[in-house]
């Protein structure tokens, strides 16, 4: 039992806070209101869809910045479900996952953990960077992602069944993957995986137009400056620009800003702190601009 541990939690979810009682508290969950902006590259809607009519569940994998945690607020809009997000740590634990018991007054009283709360909901649970969560925490998912459908909640004894409009949906860089974090092949083979990249050059100048309020030809620069800085992965980079970061930039020239100004604190110095690759994002920013 964990008595003396307050109510804060590592973990983001969308949950309203209710009222403590004695009772176990699940609290109701929110939904996504309003239609989030998602330009669809392939057949991902339809295919996480399927997953989710079929109660399977996803895997999302792909760089960073590239719209899995957007697609995911789409998918949950779309079907109209309940969305917790949880950014994983390394220092997440069960315990923020399931739950613990708090001390409420002079009663100690169970506190579902986020991933409780969707379950008993049947909401669409995202763990957002699965491979950084810890190992020993990971585990617990295993019962929702096969024939089973239940969580065990073993602080209470009880088990969980996940009804049929819960999804449990996960995401990781593979460009961060090493020895010590990688999702292991137990875990993997549960999950149908969808594959996410940058968009097609013209689908992410609409994009950055869109999402950051410019004209379609400064986004076509920005994008041409995100593709040369992709080419430098490898090479003293380990990611390019993400679509995220460009639509920064383009944030920061609908604020005001010039084009240079903006791409050189949105994109160069977001990327490295190398003085050398630096040096040459610069130039990049002012070959482009």
């Amino acid at each position: 039992m964990e008595a003396g541990r307050t109510a804060r939690s590592p973990v983001a979810a969308t949950i309203d806070a209710s009222p403590v009682t004695p009772e176990p508290l699940s609290p109701e969950l929110a939904r996504v209101a309003a239609e989030p902006y998602y330009q669809p590259v392939g057949d991902e809607a339809a295919l996480f869809e399927a997953a989710y009519r079929k109660r399977l569940p996803v895997l999302l994998k792909g760089p960073t910045g590239c719209g899995k945690t957007r697609f995911v607020e789409y998918m949950a809009w779309k079907l109209q479900r309940p969305l917790v997000t949880v950014a994983c740590h390394d220092d997440l634990t069960t315990a923020d996952l399931v739950g613990r018991y708090l001390i409420v007054g002079e009663q100690t009283v169970w506190m579902d953990g986020p991933l409780t709360a969707a379950v008993r909901a049947g909401a669409i649970c995202y763990l957002d960077e699965i491979v950084e969560a810890r190992k020993d925490t990971t585990v617990v998912i295993h019962p929702l992602t096969d024939s089973r459908r239940v969580l065990a909640v073993d602080k209470r004894g009880e088990r969980v069944p996940a009804p049929d409009d819960f999804m449990l949906v996960i995401s990781y860089n593979p460009g961060y993957q090493s020895v010590l974090k990688e999702i292991k092949p137990s875990t993997r083979q549960r999950f149908v995986a969808l594959e996410f990249g940058y968009p097609a050059a013209e689908l992410e100048a609409q994009i950055v137009a869109s999402e950051g309020g410019v004209d379609p030809d400064l986004a076509r620069k920005l994008v041409k400056l995100g593709e040369l800085t992709r080419n430098l992965k490898g090479q003293g980079l380990d990611e390019g620009a993400s679509t995220r970061l460009l639509v920064h930039a383009a944030q920061l020239v609908s604020a005001g800003r010039t084009p240079v100004e903006a791409a050189t604190a949105a994109v160069a110095r977001a990327l490295t702190d190398d003085p050398d690759m630096t040096g040459t994002l610069d130039d990049l920013v002012r070959a482009v601009f």
